[in-house]
């Protein structure tokens, strides 16, 4: 058991290497952008709910807290706390994602939106003359909020994920199937899910503290 406990959490690892690369390249891109549209993603920025975003990045501040204490409880014994402590979990996972959803609704309703769909109505002070000699915005903000909304939805997609390994996790833990002799899997998607938890940190300061 415990040979196939390190086995798997060396599985995990290599795992989160992964992801961790993979949102290493959307920042290195987003970098990119920001030293092509650096007026531009200032102003975009200001678009931004910053309120919010720090509330999200307290709610999993908290999760991350509950899943330490979850992962403990199921190394001592104790069922019903690791159960208590997974369901605090899901908890604050649905509150970012409903605090996502008002964000989301309101970039919706300016037309903050990505790419070719950007079409505020709000004043963009930067300007460029296209092919036809017309002076329209700058592609800057349209770039701006493609990274934003490819970042914080693929963030978004890792929450949904988190959501359903702990909630399948908390199923097994409230039939008594965790204990101090085995608990793997707990340890594992706790793992996860502070890998969530460190990528919104990172994302939190790039997106609305952007200066």
């Amino acid at each position: 058991m415990e040979q196939q406990a390190d086995t798997t959490k060396i599985g995990m690892w290599l795992f989160l290497v992964t992801e961790v690369l993979t949102f290493g390249g959307l920042f290195a891109g987003f970098g990119l952008m920001q030293s092509r549209y650096p007026q531009e993603f200032i102003e975009a920025h200001e678009h931004l709910q910053r309120p919010l975003g720090a509330l999200n990045t307290v709610v999993l501040l908290v999760s991350s807290f509950t899943m330490v204490m979850a992962v403990l409880a199921a190394r001592t014994n104790q069922s019903k706390k690791t159960v208590r402590y997974l369901i605090m979990t899901i908890a604050c996972a649905f509150i970012f994602l409903g605090v996502k959803y008002f964000e989301y609704s309101h970039k919706f309703e300016e037309g903050l939106l990505p790419g070719s769909f950007y079409h505020t109505q709000a004043t963009d002070t930067v300007k460029i003359i296209n092919a036809a000699g017309q002076v329209v915005p700058s592609h800057g903000y349209a770039t701006f909020f493609s990274f934003y909304f490819m970042m914080t939805g693929l963030h978004g997609i890792h929450i949904l994920a988190g959501i359903g390994l702990l909630t399948w996790i908390a199923i097994r833990a409230n039939r008594g199937e965790f204990s101090s002799a085995y608990y793997t899997p707990v340890d594992l998607v706790g793992l996860f899910w502070h890998l969530v938890d460190l990528i919104w940190i990172y994302l939190f300061p790039l997106y609305y503290l952007i200066s």
